[in-house]
């Protein structure tokens, strides 16, 4: 197979994927997302740098960059009419809108039953400020963002004020979640779970020094056994999203319930490779043959 791997750049993540795919015999190339040219009329076609998508048997999104809301937008667009064109998609765009907007995952996981922290989302300071109050100890996040980037934790009401006037001013939405204690000792301390195909690739404890756990920004890793209810709830959240890989991040609570914080539909796994026993780009393109079967 032809395989576009779309990303921000030519990073390891990409590098991985496409060692992966020549070591099974495919052709991989990384393409920037972000210089997508979409055509619509008489020459229907979307191409990036002069390549036509449509001549390949596949793709996968690896990530977005960040950008404007018009970007993702457009961006999104642009995999939907991909798919349109009969080019297998991984993940398809459903799956990238259901999952970039933490709202919206976290809405979709509520009404499927399983358990999510108590979240507030408003564009009023006023309801931002009333969540705190009725929660005391919250975490805030942008609707959009990954890697803990602009994530606060807010357990004071004078900074609660300061950080929700920030957001007021910038126009932003007030992405409110209760904080549920992970430890004893304060350290954060949840388990990244990596899904592919619809089974557990890998999982993995992530530890932080403070309540932070990202290990883009210092956490620390450990190889997770999962018991059978937390593999199940890994696999049921990413069903619920209908990702066909992604990292499912479950944060158990003192009182033993484990409750899903969320779904990312474009996780990375560099820090996961060395506990997962297993080649997590070879399943991803395992799994991807699937969808686009090589010919003969």
């Amino acid at each position: 197979m032809k395989v576009a791997v779309l990303g921000s750049g030519p990073g390891w993540h990409t590098r991985d994927l496409v060692r992966a795919l020549e070591q099974r015999g495919h052709e991989g190339r990384f393409m920037p997302v972000d210089s997508i040219v979409a055509r619509v009329g008489a020459d229907p076609r979307i191409a990036i740098e002069g390549t036509d998508l449509g001549s390949m048997d596949a793709v996968i999104l690896r990530a977005f960059p960040r950008g404007s809301l018009e970007q993702i937008v457009f961006r999104i667009d642009a995999l939907h009419q991909l798919e349109r064109l009969e080019v297998p998609v991984v993940n398809p765009a459903r799956v990238i809108e259901r999952t970039v907007d933490k709202f919206h995952t976290s809405a979709l996981l509520e009404a499927a039953g399983l358990p999510t922290p108590r979240t507030v989302a408003a564009e009023s300071m006023d309801a931002a400020m009333e969540a705190f109050r009725e929660m005391g100890d919250v975490i805030v996040k942008p609707l959009f963002g990954s890697n803990g980037r602009g994530i606060v934790r807010v357990t004071d009401e004078e900074l609660a004020y300061r950080v929700f006037r920030a957001l007021d001013m910038e126009r932003a939405v007030h992405y409110v979640q209760e904080a549920v204690p992970s430890g004893d000792d304060g350290a954060g301390r949840d388990v990244r779970v990596f899904v592919v195909g619809g089974r557990v690739v890998a999982s993995i404890w992530r530890t932080g020094e403070g309540w932070r756990t990202n290990l883009s920004r210092g956490g620390r890793a450990a190889r997770a056994e999962l018991c059978d209810a937390w593999r199940d709830l890994a696999l049921e959240a990413a069903g619920v999203v209908g990702a066909e890989y992604a990292g499912v991040d479950l944060l158990p609570a003192p009182d033993g319930t484990a409750y899903v914080l969320e779904v990312n539909g474009s996780p990375g796994w560099r820090g996961l490779q060395p506990f997962a026993g297993a080649d997590v780009a070879g399943a991803i393109v395992e799994h991807l043959e699937t969808r686009a079967p090589p010919a003969g």
